[in-house]
C-alpha cells in the first residue's frame, strides 16, 4: 500500500476510535460501556483496516513500533499527524452532533485525572496502561509467529486498561485519544500526563519486545 492509503486508514480508524468512545463517554454508558465501546471500535476496525496502515490508531502505538525499528522515521510522523487530525475531527463530529448539554457535561470525553492522583502518578499510571498495550500489539499482531486474532486482542487490551485505569486517569494510552477532544472542547488540564505517560510507555515495549524477547520469526 502506498503511504497515502495508509494514512486515510490511520485516519479513519482513529476517527472511529475517538468518536465512538466519546461518544459512550458523552452518553454516560458508565465504566463497562465505555470500555467496551473503545475496545470494541479498535477490534473492527484493526480487523478492517489492519492489513493496509498496520491498524495503529495511536501515536504511542506509532512511537512503540518506532522504537523497535518496524516503522521509518518519516512514516511515524505521518502516521501521527493522520492519527491527531483523526482525532480532531472525531470529537468535532462529536461536538457538532450531540445536545451542547452531554457534551459539556462530560467535558467532550476527555481523558482526566482523578482529584487525588497527581501529575507523576498519572504518568505511571498511563505508561504501565500503555505498556500493556503495545506489548501486545506486538505478541499478537507484529511478531510473525502470531495468528489472525491481532485486531481483537490488542481491543481486549484496551477494554482491560481501562476497567484498570479509568476510575484513575481515564485510561487514555493513547496521545491522540486526549488531544482531539481537549482542542475541540478546550480541556487542558493535565494534558502533559497523555503524552509522556503513553510515549514511555510504548518506547519501554517496543525495547522489551524487540530486544529481548524476540526469537528468530520475527517479521521485521
Amino acid at each position: 500500500m502506498n503511504l497515502s492509503q495508509r494514512l486515510a486508514a490511520e485516519f479513519i480508524g482513529t476517527f472511529t476510535l475517538i468518536f465512538v468512545g466519546v461518544s459512550a463517554i458523552c452518553l454516560n454508558a458508565g465504566l463497562a460501556g465505555i470500555a467496551f465501546a473503545h475496545g470494541l471500535a479498535l477490534v473492527v476496525m484493526i480487523t478492517a483496516l489492519g492489513h493496509i496502515s498496520g491498524g495503529h490508531y495511536n501515536p504511542a502505538v506509532t512511537v512503540g513500533l518506532l522504537s523497535g525499528g518496524k516503522i521509518s522515521g518519516r512514516d511515524a510522523i505521518a502516521y501521527i499527524i493522520a492519527q491527531l487530525l483523526g482525532a480532531v475531527v472525531g470529537a468535532l463530529a462529536v461536538k457538532s452532533l450531540f445536545p451542547q448539554g452531554l457534551t459539556d457535561a462530560a467535558k467532550l470525553g476527555t481523558p482526566m485525572l482523578s482529584p487525588d492522583i497527581g501529575i507523576g502518578t498519572g504518568i505511571v499510571i498511563e505508561a504501565i496502561l500503555t505498556f500493556f498495550l503495545v506489548t501486545v500489539v506486538y505478541g499478537s499482531a507484529v511478531d510473525g509467529r502470531a495468528g489472525k486474532w491481532g485486531g481483537l486482542f490488542i481491543g481486549l487490551t484496551v477494554t482491560m486498561d481501562i476497567f484498570a485505569g479509568g476510575g484513575l486517569t481515564g485510561a487514555a494510552m493513547n496521545p491522540a485519544r486526549t488531544f482531539g477532544p481537549a482542542l475541540i472542547g478546550g480541556y487542558w488540564d493535565g494534558h502533559v500526563v497523555y503524552w509522556i505517560g503513553p510515549i514511555l510507555g510504548g518506547v519501554a515495549a517496543g525495547l522489551l519486545y524487540t530486544r529481548w524477547l524476540r526469537k528468530e520469526g520475527l517479521n521485521a
